[in-house]
């Protein structure tokens, strides 16, 4: 499955990386495709290209605050994760979202 996202914290400079690196990690030991951007006090890092979003399948934002240019996500499935549950567990949520996502094309 192909996943994009965004990542960012409040302070952006510890949780922000954390999060896009358990997420990604997670997405290569499950065989998925993540792609994770950091928004943070080093700006943007990884950006998520109008590509990535359209081959994506579903967008994660894993965010305690806002995120800037949400838009671009428009009409793609959005799951929002609070960004300390993808540091301490970056498979569980892979994994949760892409059963959900898995068990809505089965109707």
């Amino acid at each position: 499955m192909n996943i994009v996202g965004v990542a960012s914290c409040i302070a952006g400079l510890a949780h922000t990386p954390m999060a896009a690196k358990s997420l990604e990690k997670a997405g290569d030991k499950l065989g998925h495709n993540v792609k994770i951007e950091q928004q943070g006090a080093m700006g943007t890092v990884n950006e998520v290209t109008l590509e990535d979003i359209f081959n994506a399948e579903v967008v994660i934002i894993a965010a305690d605050k806002v995120i800037e240019g949400e838009e671009r996500f428009n009409g793609k499935t959005v799951v929002r994760v609070k960004i300390g549950q993808c540091v301490s567990n970056g498979e569980g949520v892979i994994e949760k979202i892409v059963k959900a996502i898995e068990s809505r094309k089965k109707f």
